[in-house]
């Protein structure tokens, strides 16, 4: 339980301009320790090579002043000037040395003064190398008439030849400024990105508290961060009408729902406590039934908005003969509405035309269209062309009413949710949900429906199925008399 009790423990949280300035510093000490180490051996290893090389060449210089016969070595009386005027050049420290033996090994000059035994002590055994492997040195031979005499030994400490103070003083110096440099340029620019983000991430609280006025006044070089808060700001604007629509939707659904309930309650109980005949008694139970019926359907295309919003309505994908089920739309749906007589002109092109969808589903849209055309035309004879047509890969089902038409105002937003024009207000109750329905439904098919044209002269709607692509004919010609009365 303590594990897991430890295991849920949030994380402590801290803000950009720490967590990147902090993390960059490390990365920086870390890269440049590593760029500094490499440097520095290239500098010891190169700074070797090259005192050596110096003190070879020393070396040649006192093995030329350095004469004498088959036994004897010459050591001039001017050698001690010219070593110290050399040297000059030299980082000496406590262990440079120059020392001339003979071929017996002597010790026959030294700078500065030493003993035989300090040469078995700087030397090796064989007094080949240097006994320390903290020292290095050179040896030259002195030479007359190709005949070897002794040798001229010049030592010196690694350290006085690989770490000069100066040079290791503007390493470290180098070193600490590009620290400083790439620390300093992280740190402004994590503060200048942490500034907009923490304005818009204070913006977003106070949305998250239901205030949607935020201002948010910044204008940046930089063209992400100027998207990010132009995008937030519309955001935020957006989310504001949402929540006054939001609002008036509700109180107009409430509305629509209320009215058929008003009505109902009213003509119930001027049945009840017998006000009228029982002639009116009679009516007003049919008109009681009948606004039932409304808030019935009102109801059910809620319900259908929900199901189809939360992915609930099942959708099938099956081969359907557009012309077919059209047909069969067509007369089910007359026959319903036979007391308003209303006509309709279908347009088929010559040949079969095959889509892929649900024939359920499509009924439901193309039905829609049809009542909301009739609604539309209730003061005059209804009368709709519908044509089926096909482009490349789509079909479509053209459905053109002889109604009042969509004002230019509504056009936009018919296909919103609750949204209903003022004249259809004023004609037909409703929550405004059918067009949003039914365009869930064709977009659920692979297709879409949309408001071609509008005028006085009516509507033209326009339903987008995706084409049938496998064999022209289908094994078995389906019926959609029982599909279309599901």
């Amino acid at each position: 339980m303590d594990r897991q009790l430890k295991r849920n423990t949030p994380k402590r949280k801290t803000s950009i301009l720490s967590y990147w300035t902090l993390r960059y510093f490390l990365i920086l000490c870390i890269g440049f320790t590593i760029i500094v180490a490499g440097a520095l051996y290239w500098i010891r290893t190169t700074s070797i090579e090259k005192g050596l090389k110096t003190a070879q060449l020393l070396g040649l210089e006192i093995a030329d002043k350095v004469t004498g016969t088959e036994d004897n070595l010459y050591i001039p009386p001017d050698l001690d000037r010219l070593v110290d005027k050399r040297t000059k050049l030299f980082n000496t420290d406590n262990y440079f040395c120059i020392m001339v033996l003979d071929n017996d090994n002597q010790l026959i000059y030294s700078k500065p003064k030493m003993t035989q035994q300090d040469v078995y002590y700087r030397l090796s055994d064989d007094l080949s190398e240097p006994r320390n492997k903290k020292f290095a040195g050179v040896t030259v031979n002195v030479t007359d008439d190709d005949q070897t005499l002794g040798k001229v030994w010049v030592m010196q400490s690694k350290k006085s030849i690989a770490y000069n103070p100066e040079t290791m003083l503007v390493v470290c110096i180098l070193f600490v400024a590009l620290i400083l440099c790439g620390w300093f340029t992280i740190y402004l620019l994590s503060r200048k990105l942490s500034r907009p983000i923490r304005q818009v991430a204070h913006a977003a609280e106070q949305i998250r508290n239901g205030n949607y006025e935020v201002n948010l006044d910044l204008n940046t070089r930089e063209r992400e961060m100027n998207e990010l808060v132009e995008s937030f700001r519309e955001m935020s604007i957006r989310l504001q009408q949402l929540e006054e629509w939001r609002a008036l939707s509700l109180a107009g659904v409430t509305h629509e729902l209320k009215t058929p309930v008003t009505s109902i309650k009213g003509l119930v109980m001027a049945v009840r406590d017998d006000i009228v005949s029982p002639e009116e008694a009679k009516e007003f139970l049919d008109i009681a039934l009948k606004e039932s019926e409304r808030m019935e359907r009102m109801v059910a295309d809620l319900l259908d908005y929900n199901a189809m919003s939360a992915g609930g309505v099942a959708v099938r994908r099956e081969r359907i003969d557009l012309n077919l089920l059209v047909g069969e739309i067509i007369y089910q749906w007359k026959i319903a509405y036979e007391d308003k007589s209303p006509e309709i002109e279908l347009h088929t092109p010559s040949g079969t035309l095959y889509t892929i969808g649900d024939a359920l589903r499509i009924q439901q849209i193309i039905v829609n269209l049809l009542n909301n055309g009739l609604q539309a035309a209730s003061d005059q004879a209804t009368v709709f062309h519908i044509r089926l047509r096909a482009e490349a890969d789509n079909l479509f089902v053209d459905v053109q009413d002889n109604g009042t038409g969509i004002t230019k105002e509504d056009q936009p937003k018919i296909f919103e949710r609750f949204y209903r024009g003022e004249i259809k207000k004023r004609r037909t109750r409703g929550l405004g949900l059918g067009l949003t329905y039914s365009r869930l439904l064709a977009r659920a098919q692979g297709g879409d429906l949309t408001l071609t044209s509008s005028s006085p002269e009516g509507s033209l709607f326009s339903l987008k199925l995706p084409r049938w692509s496998g064999p022209e004919k289908p094994q078995v010609e389906p019926s959609y008399r029982t599909t279309a009365n599901a």
